[in-house]
């Protein structure tokens, strides 16, 4: 172990972290096994172990921070990310037999969870924090202000929801803008209460994969949904979409991005998190649109994604004490580790935050945005 042990410092000193230091940075070893658990497993032996308690660190968002910035995770390796890149080659992970397990895996853990630890709407994307925004309620709705601005909404106009989540954007954009919602969701427990909450308006909220769309709208947003997509179904996914939106309407794309193509996702990730997604990079974006749309405005604002996540980990800390009867310890520290995990990955640049306006090659719209 002690090999081991002085291999990873070695690495770790790259990035100024200490095994067993005093920083709030450094990482307190509990269990040594944990070296040789990483050496084999990669990214998942260091998720499992600090769910299992094997290790610990005060400011988990600071390692990760420090770690993804110089891309140390990278020559760990593992074998589980191999055969997760083989796997993700030879099958479609995202097919539409396939595509209902995330929500049952993720969106469908529990609504008392995600009701603490969201805003009010329980929008769960990212949020824009322009200078005058100051909390996380005033970020959601600043984000659906933009994305109205956007799509230039009218009133009696038809609007598409591609991964509705709880309903909050629809409900917002029917209630403000007077305008005819459908919502789309693979969660059962999000279209459940997505209802509930839409209830009395102009919305249609259905449980539907994409792919089983077949009418027309003026104009069609997808707010953190593309993720769960798949590379091998990007271009049907736009074509779906080409179909569905009026020759003058606009499609809002919001979603996670990286640099580097990828086919899989992080192996920790795959198994206790998000099964089958994973990250576009632009290259697949725009490989996959090509003949099909024309982009109008390509906006990163990825920093705010990490401004959106420590909330969601303050808040869900604060209230852990009234959900534990239903989520256990390893559970809490699973949840601790993926929302810094992520908080870091946006501040270390290593994932961003697009939202990508496409329309019709030939149309002559202009949307407000550009005005």
């Amino acid at each position: 172990m002690a090999v081991l042990k002085g291999y990873y410092q070695k690495l770790l000193d790259e990035v100024d972290v200490k095994i067993n230091g005093t920083r709030p940075w450094d990482i307190t070893i509990k269990n040594s096994k944990m070296f040789r658990r990483i050496l084999f497993k990669g990214s998942l032996g260091l998720g499992e172990s600090y769910m299992d308690g094997w290790f610990d660190c005060e400011q988990l968002d600071v390692f990760f921070e420090k770690i993804l910035s110089k891309g140390i995770d990278y020559k760990a390796g593992s074998i589980p990310a191999f055969l997760a890149m083989v796997r993700s080659r030879l099958t479609n992970l995202q097919s539409i037999s396939r595509a209902y397990m995330v929500g049952e895996k993720h969106y469908d853990i529990g609504n008392d969870l995600f009701s603490v630890m969201l805003d009010k709407r329980m929008i769960y994307t990212c949020g824009y924090w322009p200078n005058e925004v100051a909390n996380l309620e005033e970020s959601q709705k600043a984000k659906l202000d933009l994305v109205a601005k956007k799509l230039d909404l009218k009133p009696g106009m038809k609007v598409l929801d591609i991964g509705c989540g709880w309903g909050g954007a629809a409900k917002y954009f029917a209630k403000t803008h007077n305008v005819r919602v459908v919502g789309i969701t693979i969660s059962k427990e999000q279209a459940s209460l997505a209802r509930e909450t839409c209830a009395g308006l102009d919305v249609d909220i259905r449980l539907s994969d994409y792919r089983e769309l077949n009418e027309k709208f003026d104009a069609i947003y997808s707010i953190g949904m593309f993720e769960a997509v798949g590379y091998k179904n990007y271009r049907k996914y736009f074509k779906v979409v080409r179909h569905c939106l009026k020759k003058e309407g606009i499609f809002l794309l919001h979603t996670i991005g990286v640099d580097e193509s990828t086919t899989a996702t992080d192996p920790w990730v795959q198994k206790y998190i998000f099964p089958n997604g994973m990250m576009p990079s632009s290259r697949q974006i725009t490989g996959a649109i090509e003949g099909l749309f024309k982009i109008d405005d390509w906006h990163n604002f990825g920093p705010d994604y990490d401004k959106t996540i420590m909330c969601w980990h303050k808040n869900f800390t604060k209230h852990y004490q009234s959900l534990k009867h239903n989520y256990d310890e390893r559970f809490f520290r699973m949840w601790t580790y993926w929302l810094l995990l992520s908080a870091a990955s946006f501040r270390s640049r290593s994932n961003h935050l697009w939202q990508i306006l496409l329309s019709h090659p030939g149309s002559n719209n202009l949307t407000n945005a550009f005005r």
